[in-house]
């Protein structure tokens, strides 16, 4: 049970098993309530993940959908996110690390599960016994995956991984062969089942570029060579969140959106997350430590980069880099403060950004006081900063925004999209 200044009570609050070195949280929240749970917090929308996932569902037509909880779940949290992507509708999860797929089994979850980046060494034999799909770009992956299967005495399902233009991780020319020809034989042996084949998208947040349609021609060849070698490939996968929201020609059996189904367009110059129908499930909030008044000339924070011209009022946000908040969002990063009469004003982070906090210029109006919510982003259909605002303030991705946040914060879950 929280203080009596806290809006979770343990009626709400119960156990959740921690996926990362951090603290969880299960917590009921009023309609534009917050949540009090330490001086910041990431406060996470599991109906959103679920919603989200059930429109990507909607859009896949045929196609089957994996949502991908790598990176703690893109930052939501693995195991909470993994419960409310199935919930709506996603029959497999993706991991890009063997770690992440394995912890799902022993949490319990459910649904085929797919990781695909591996490394000489991994633990494979407990991979096939946990039921996990595996990927492979090499022959020595086969070998290695084939040995497990045999010490687990069961055949293990593999999708053949290529790189049709990205540059990156899969098989590519001379090596793709190698590839489907090792695979070949290991699948005749009966000791892998070669399942699927997949690939990855270098422009496929452009759709018009002239390397999505080459890509896309590239993976069917590939396909087409693995069947002439004999392999039944069951699960053709290439789209991730920007080719199933707009090419519907790459979907294929199996689509593998991430970045979505958090709520988060991939494709900002096209539209944001409500013109695609979805809502973002992380809002990350904290509460002053203090407001107190400064003269016009003192410079805020180190290096004095922030200089009011006037007498003001400041606030100071226990959040810094050391959270995960961009060192380089000084003088640009958007913060919305939540009075405690209940306006929302907007203000950007004044001078540079500390380890552990950030000073916001609230003017020599405000209303704010110590323990008022501050909330860096969130859905802006509620009138905060987005994701996408600290991405273009800071010259990056919103995909680094949210998997940039420290296991530091407490992850306080909501919502019932586990249900």
């Amino acid at each position: 049970m929280l203080g009596q200044t806290g809006e979770v009570t343990d009626r709400f609050v119960t156990a959740v098993a921690p996926t990362r070195a951090t603290d969880v949280i299960r917590a009921a929240r009023e309609p534009g309530g917050s949540t009090r749970v330490g001086p910041a917090r990431l406060i996470i929308d599991l109906d959103a993940i679920r919603a989200n996932t059930a429109e990507l569902c909607r859009r896949a037509g045929r196609a089957q959908v994996m949502a991908v909880v790598k990176a703690d779940g893109y930052g939501h949290g693995l195991v909470p996110s993994a419960r409310a992507a199935l919930a709506g509708g996603a029959t497999w999860l993706g991991t890009a690390l063997l770690g992440e797929a394995l912890e799902l089994r022993r949490q319990g979850v459910g649904g085929r599960i797919l990781s695909w980046l591996h490394t000489p060494g991994e633990p494979f034999a407990d991979a096939v016994r946990a039921d996990v799909d595996l990927a492979a770009a090499a022959p020595w992956a086969l070998d290695e995956i084939a040995a497990a299967a045999q010490q687990a005495a069961t055949t293990a399902r593999v999708h053949l991984k290529f790189d049709t233009g990205l540059g990156r991780n899969g098989a590519y020319g001379p090596g793709a062969e190698q590839l489907i020809r090792r695979a070949a034989e290991l699948d005749s042996a009966g000791i892998l089942s070669i399942v699927g084949v997949m690939s990855h998208f270098a422009y496929a947040d452009a759709p018009g570029h002239p390397t999505v349609r080459a890509q896309r021609e590239t993976f069917e060849r590939y396909v087409e060579t693995c069947e002439r070698a004999g392999l039944d490939v069951q699960v053709r996968s290439l789209a991730n969140s920007a080719a199933t929201l707009t090419d519907p020609s790459c979907a294929f059996d199996l689509v593998r959106p991430g970045l979505a189904v958090y709520g988060l367009s991939p494709v900002p110059q096209l539209g944001g997350p409500q013109e695609f129908g979805l809502r973002p499930a992380m809002t990350c909030s904290a509460d002053l430590a203090l407001v107190k008044d400064i003269p016009a000339g003192q410079g805020l924070s180190y290096g004095h980069d922030y200089v009011p011209a006037q007498d003001t009022r400041i606030g100071i946000v226990p959040m810094g880099y050391a959270d995960g908040v961009p060192r380089g969002a000084g003088n640009v990063g958007p913060v919305a403060v939540r009075q405690r009469d209940g306006d929302l004003r907007r203000v950007t982070v004044s001078g540079r950004v500390c380890m552990d906090q950030v000073v916001l210029d609230l003017g020599a109006a405000t209303r704010a006081r110590e323990g008022d919510e501050v909330v860096l982003f969130g859905d802006p259909a509620t009138g905060v900063p987005s994701a996408q605002d600290w991405a273009e303030a800071t010259n990056t991705i919103s995909y680094e925004i949210i998997t940039r946040m420290s296991t530091r914060l407490p992850r306080v879950f909501h919502g019932e999209g586990d249900a």
